[in-house]
């Protein structure tokens, strides 16, 4: 089967195509004939060698990526939950080994859910790690209840854009930053009061937020405990909270910690519900080829992309 290989940490140039084998599958694992792949920024600053390529660097071949979409071919002899022929999405074995830029994936099944026949399978794969991050986020780390205010930063990009939608049908009053090219997009996802960041200061205009989600980092961490009420919380996701900031949030009152989504099948159930019932809709800004790789990393890597970017594999 066809594959993408990383050779070394560096350049979209060290992402290598080449063949390897069908993945072997265990007892309760489903082979998976991939239809689409979704990447994020985590899968860029893996193959940059920052990311989890710590976790991964002895592993070869390496083969990055974690957000499938596709057809189950074979099923371990304990597999339950799903038989051939079944459609799939999932999120596969973060933050380990996913092994998803491949034409053929073994996956655990406790990682997947039937993909809904209202969703194609560019879809799916655009809502599965970002998804979930936004989920996980609002309903694990920090429980959002109706009436709360929530600041979502980056509200336009694939984590921000599944956030404000997740916020909105959880009952929260959604703030969300981006450019202004974006303002229409984002309050169309359902945030209440959009903000500028190239023009307005957000500390300057909001106050008394119950919960901040910051996948930007750096400063922007310190900018956002000054927003956030007594007692709220701060989740950081790019960059996490260093000690310092963690010491920051702690003196003034407020839960702050750094989040990294996990592999969660009972979870993907739930965003596979919310996308049947046209609660939630992945926004997809491009679909690449397989062949065309390369260039999608380059287009994450601007920071730019509104939404996803998903890879068309079969």
């Amino acid at each position: 089967m066809k594959a993408i290989i990383l050779t070394e940490p560096g350049s979209v140039d060290t992402l290598t195509y080449t063949e390897v084998a069908v993945p072997q599958i265990t007892d309760h694992e489903v082979l998976i004939q991939v239809k689409a792949i979704s990447i994020n920024p985590v899968d860029v600053k893996t193959r940059a060698g920052k990311g989890v390529y710590g976790r991964l660097k002895t592993i070869s071949p390496l083969i990055i990526g974690w957000d499938i979409a596709g057809v189950v071919m074979k099923t371990g002899n304990q597999v339950t939950k799903f038989k051939e022929g079944d459609a799939v999405f999932g999120m596969v074995n973060f933050p380990g080994h996913g092994q998803a830029y491949a034409e053929y994936v073994a996956a655990p099944e406790s990682h997947l859910a039937l993909k809904p026949q209202n969703i194609s399978f560019e879809q799916a794969a655009a809502s599965t790690l970002a998804a979930l991050t936004a989920w996980q986020a609002f309903t694990k780390q920090a429980v959002v209840q109706p009436g709360q205010k929530v600041l979502i930063h980056a509200a336009a990009g694939g984590v921000g854009h599944f956030a404000v939608q997740v916020a909105r049908y959880l009952g929260a009053h959604v703030t969300g930053t981006s450019s202004a090219a974006n303002k229409a997009f984002v309050l169309n996802l359902g945030a209440d009061t959009h903000i500028d960041y190239r023009s307005q200061k957000f500390e300057e205009v909001i106050s008394d937020q119950d919960l901040v989600l910051d996948a930007i980092g750096g400063e922007n961490i310190d900018r956002s405990l000054q927003v956030i009420k007594h007692g709220g919380t701060l989740i950081s996701i790019p960059s996490g909270l260093n000690e310092q900031v963690a010491e920051k949030a702690k003196s003034k009152g407020i839960n702050g910690f750094f989040f990294l989504v996990q592999s969660n099948g009972e979870d993907m159930q739930q965003i596979a519900r919310l996308l049947e019932e046209g609660i939630i809709h992945p926004y997809i800004s491009k679909v690449y080829d397989f062949s065309e790789m390369k260039d999608a990393h380059l287009q994450q890597e601007t920071g730019g992309t509104r939404g996803k970017l998903v890879i068309r594999v079969n």
